[in-house]
């Protein structure tokens, strides 16, 4: 593989298209940091990441000052070795947010030079278990929304096909969430999926005793119902209900996963390529899952969680939330309530260069062609 000569740092803030709130915050804004890796043979890799409203900044000076220009120079296709060459260079601020989300925005552009330069879809060069997935949706399920809609919502998905539903949990009392989720439960039926979202919105015993409220609905999982982390608690909040327990979108490192397996946590995996890390470790927690006999259904980035989904066997669902319908020329495909994994080469996400341009690109933009250690 040929060195890395240039790295281009930019980075787009999108507004969601619907309000989305939960039980512990509003997600106005989504920023996106996008690094795009060009090699001495004049191959190009884009890759990104995103906050949701706070940060940004930090992440692109972080890329900016001390990531990109560490790049130069290196062997693009030893990613491992990039990998750990760059979360060692910035341990003094590992594990983290801001560091993860650095690191994933040129993971991701590493993989999808590999990829291309390969001439193989994400998903066939990471595994390639399955060509599609099954999807549920968030979308029509936070926790502002109105009974009467959530149950339109989660209609108007199974129509189409869909798995399942989430709903957002953590009304003031439990009787508000009980009542919200059996008027879905009632209109869907038994055979349509329910997952709840608490957003880490409970203490513990709180959480046993809205699971034990919410047994009989015969929900998917209850997701993030503690702070990410206390491990104890949800090893505790496990053992007390049969409903399983999902985490992930907050943990930011591979140990974090093993811990909450190892102690029976969680049932559900929702590791996020942007949270973790790149795709280099999410892949190590969807194997590590494998293991334990756990499915993976990763959190939002559901253009990009489809091939890494469908690169693994126990990749379960992905999470329709849609994030990048207008930085982007074809979306992504779904069939039937399934997500069809990307048969183009690289990562599959057609950038609109001029929508990018357009949704203010520039107002961060740097290019590094000199190493730095």
């Amino acid at each position: 593989m040929a060195k890395i000569e240039k790295v281009e740092l930019a980075m787009v803030d999108l507004v969601p298209k619907v309000k989305r709130t939960d039980a512990i915050q509003s997600f106005v804004s989504q920023e996106t940091p996008i690094v795009t890796v060009t090699d001495a043979d004049g191959a190009v890799g884009m890759g990104y990441s995103y906050t949701i409203g706070t940060g940004g900044s930090s992440v692109m000076r972080l890329l900016a000052d001390h990531l990109g220009p560490r790049l130069i120079g290196q062997d693009a296709d030893q990613i491992e070795a990039i990998w750990h060459d760059l979360e060692f260079a910035t341990h003094a601020t590992t594990i983290g947010a801001i560091t993860a989300i650095a690191l994933a925005a040129i993971d991701t552009a590493l993989w999808d030079l590999r990829a291309k330069k390969q001439k193989l879809p994400l998903w066939k060069l990471a595994g390639g278990a399955k060509d599609r997935c099954p999807l549920y949706t968030t979308e029509g399920g936070w926790l502002h929304i109105e009974t009467q809609a959530l149950v339109a919502d989660a209609l108007a998905a199974k129509a189409k096909g869909f798995t399942g539903s989430k709903v957002k949990i953590g009304k003031p009392h439990g009787s508000e969430d009980f009542a919200r989720l059996s008027a879905v439960r009632k209109a869907v039926g038994d055979g349509y999926e329910i997952m709840t979202d608490c957003n880490q919105g409970f203490s513990v015993d709180e959480a046993i005793r809205r699971a034990e409220r919410l047994r009989d609905l015969d929900l998917a999982w209850i997701e993030e119902p503690l702070p990410a982390d206390d491990i104890d608690g949800h090893v505790r909040l496990s053992h007390s209900t049969a409903t399983p327990v999902a985490v992930g979108e907050s943990l930011y490192s591979i140990r974090h996963f093993r811990e909450y397996m190892q102690k029976g946590g969680c049932n559900i995996v929702q590791v996020d390529v942007g949270r973790l890390g790149g795709i280099t470790p999410w892949l190590k927690v969807a194997h590590m899952a494998e293991a334990f006999d756990m499915p993976i259904c990763p959190h939002f980035l559901m253009e990009l969680h489809v091939s890494l989904a469908c690169a693994v066997p126990n990749g379960k669902y992905v999470e329709y939330i849609p994030q990048l319908d207008e930085l982007t020329g074809n979306k992504m495909v779904i069939e039937n309530g399934h997500a069809l994994a990307p048969s183009e080469p690289g990562l599959g996400i057609d950038w609109d260069f001029d929508a990018l341009k357009a949704r203010g690109i520039a107002e961060f933009s740097v290019t590094v062609t000199e190493r730095r250690n």
